[in-house]
Order: structure tokens, then sequence, then C-alpha cells
């Protein structure tokens, strides 16, 4: 059976994971961005319209005023309407959603080892502390590649604007106002430093076994002679 210490110590590692896992969990529920454009139907030359896209990893929605008519808010799911669209942004979006998926499994992993690890002595292979480490720190590294990853398709593809146009029934012509990261997005943050927790639980853990066996390993020649002597 394993010391008192080390089932604590890895019993907190997998809460702090399965923590992590719910927020990652509800990330992947909520908005992550929103981007508002002025609208212009091409003829007059004045952005009298405006139109704001809300995205979700699975779900949408487009709210607009006059752009190029006035219309109701419209739900709709993201990657059939990408799909449609074509190009780069469907395939960013569904890269982010893919890492996403992999963190889960890795964070998954993550807590199945913490939680053998608790109840049970492996050696140390991937079932022991470097699975934890192996692991947390791919969930924590992916997660922040799907920062950067979503950051960018916002920014520098237009996907906002073929959404829109693709709810056009004429031509239009968009014009970025603004756009904002919504919460989705920023619970990544939180995940990576759960994730990161649970690799310094164990180490803590790891660093002091590895200190106490070293102690209990020292050669004979550090005794004193007196004790060496029976």
């Amino acid at each position: 059976m394993p010391s008192t210490s080390k089932t604590l110590y890895f019993l907190s590692s997998a809460l702090v994971t399965c923590i992590s896992v719910g927020i990652l969990g509800f990330a992947m529920s909520t908005s992550w961005a929103t981007k508002t454009m002025a609208c212009d139907r091409g003829e007059s030359g004045h952005f009298n319209g405006s139109a704001a896209v809300t995205l979700e990893l699975f779900n949408g929605r487009l709210e607009r005023t006059f752009c190029p008519l006035f219309g109701p808010p419209v739900n709709f799911q993201v990657f059939p309407k990408l799909a449609e669209t074509k190009g780069i942004p469907v395939v960013l979006h569904g890269v982010s959603v893919c890492l996403l998926v992999l963190c889960l499994l890795c964070s998954a992993f993550s807590i199945l080892i913490s939680l053998y690890n608790s109840v049970s002595n492996p050696y140390e292979t991937y079932m022991g502390p470097i699975g934890i480490y192996v692991t947390s720190a791919i969930g924590a590294c992916l997660s922040v590649l799907v920062l950067i990853i979503f950051v960018s398709n916002i920014t520098l593809t237009t996907v906002a604007e073929d959404l829109v146009r693709s709810f056009a029934e004429i031509s239009v012509d968009l014009r970025i106002e603004s756009f904002q990261m919504q919460l989705g997005y920023y619970l990544l943050i939180p995940y990576a430093v759960l994730s990161l927790l649970a690799i310094g639980l164990i180490y803590m853990y790891d660093h002091a076994a590895y200190t106490h066996r070293r102690e209990q390993q020292r050669p004979t020649e550090d005794a004193p002679k007196e004790i060496m002597m029976y």
C-alpha cells in the first residue's frame, strides 16, 4: 500500500485535474469570440448597417441591422456554415476543436494514473509520475496552441465576414469595427495553469521521495567509525 503522503499528493493531483476538465468542458459549451462589422450594400458607399457574429465551438449567432436588410437574430451551426464557405477558417476551427478533444483525453488519462498511484505502488513507468508529467504537459501545451490558433483564425482570416455573407441575399461590403474574445477562450488559461499545478504536486512528492531514498542509501563511508567497527 502507498504511504499516506503519496495518497494525498496523487489524490490532490487527480482533484486539480478534475477541476481543469470541468473548466474545459464549460469552455467548450460557451461563447469564444464576438466580431462586429459595419455593413454597406455596395451601392451607396455608406456603411449604415451592422452585423455581429458570436462564435462558440459548435454553434453561432448572427445579429444584424440593415446588413443588408433588417432581420431577427439567427442561430446556426458553425461547422456546416463554415463548410459552405470552405477555405482556411473551417480548417483552423476544426484543428482547434480536435486539439481540445485531445486535451480532454490527456486530462482523463492523468486522472486515471493519479487514482491508480493513490492506491498502489507502480514502478517508474508511464503508470507512475512520468505518465502524469507527460499527459498533463501535453494537455497544457495543446491548450496554449489552441489559444494561438483560435485568435489567429478570428483576427487574420475572414471567418466572421464569410458567415455574414452566407446569410446575405445580395453582395455586401464589410468593415471590421471591433472584436472581443469571450469567456470560453479565456477559460483555457486556468485549464493550462491547473494542468501545470497537477505536475507540480507530483513533482513535489517525487522530489521528496527521491530525497528520502537517497538519505536511506548513504554509503557506509559516511557513517561514523564507531558504527563501522560493529
